[in-house]
């Protein structure tokens, strides 16, 4: 009679024992359900449904996923004066000449030279070569079926259009931008050299005339100035004094 009654006590403890885990499993599922959330709207919207506290008070970012970086960061928090100045004065230039929003056109510049940086490539070289192939149209399409911001045709780069989705995310600004540098990046390493890379990236080595890539370090060099005038007037900035507020010491 007591056996059977200590085997009894002994399965009822086991029952809840089964019931707490179910219910705390079920609750670990919500949590991770919830942060995994959290991630995505933060990586795709960002400051828009998270305010800079909150970005503060959840580290989201140290949640990341380690492969985000092959695509480089277009948060703009970590930026200097320098560094601001500059892509707005690249922008503002870009979006006169080809007549498209300045506010999309300062994104593209700053993610070109994220680009340039992570890929060691010159990111007024890049924003040339937009210029000059689509004239920073990001769903422009050639004939041949170049695509993008800097013309990348699909079935010739799957290999690198697959970590980003494969060959429908050739129209993203960031993914075109990314893989178009790489390929230019490839040409370089291949010829050895700027020019004959830049005429191989238009599919042009035959022309001796060299028209491509004349075109892209025009346009290169006309970048160049913009970024050197914003830099004089930083500097002159910088060195303005206040004389009055100094005779006003001398004064005191």
């Amino acid at each position: 009679m007591f056996a059977k009654s200590t085997l009894g006590f002994a399965g009822l403890n086991l029952a809840r024992l089964a019931h707490w885990a179910r219910i705390l499993v079920s609750m670990l599922v919500l949590v991770a359900c919830l942060v995994a959330l959290l991630l995505i709207v933060h990586n795709q919207y960002g400051p828009l449904f998270f305010g800079e506290s909150l970005q503060r008070a959840l580290p989201l970012d140290a949640l990341t996923p380690a492969t985000s970086a092959a695509r480089p960061d277009r948060d703009t928090s970590a930026r200097s004066a320098a560094e601001e100045n500059r892509y707005r004065a690249l922008a503002e230039f870009l979006a006169k000449r080809y007549r498209v929003s300045q506010d999309v056109t300062f994104g593209l510049v700053g993610q070109a030279y994220a680009v340039g940086q992570q890929l060691g490539l010159d990111p007024l070289l890049i924003i040339a070569v937009i210029a000059v192939e689509s004239r920073f149209n990001p769903i422009a399409e050639s004939v041949a079926g170049a695509k993008g911001l800097m013309q990348v045709i699909p079935k010739y780069h799957t290999d690198k259009l697959e970590e980003f989705g494969g060959e429908k995310a050739v129209f993203d600004p960031a993914t075109n931008i990314q893989v178009g540098a790489q390929i230019l990046k490839e040409y370089i390493r291949i010829t050895g050299h700027l020019g004959s890379a830049l005429q191989m990236y238009a599919g042009a080595l035959s022309d001796n005339e060299d028209q491509y890539s004349t075109k892209v370090m025009n346009e290169k060099q006309r970048l160049q100035q913009v970024v050197t005038q914003s830099l004089n007037r930083s500097t002159s900035a910088a060195k303005v004094t206040k004389p009055r507020n100094t005779q006003l010491s001398l004064l005191e």
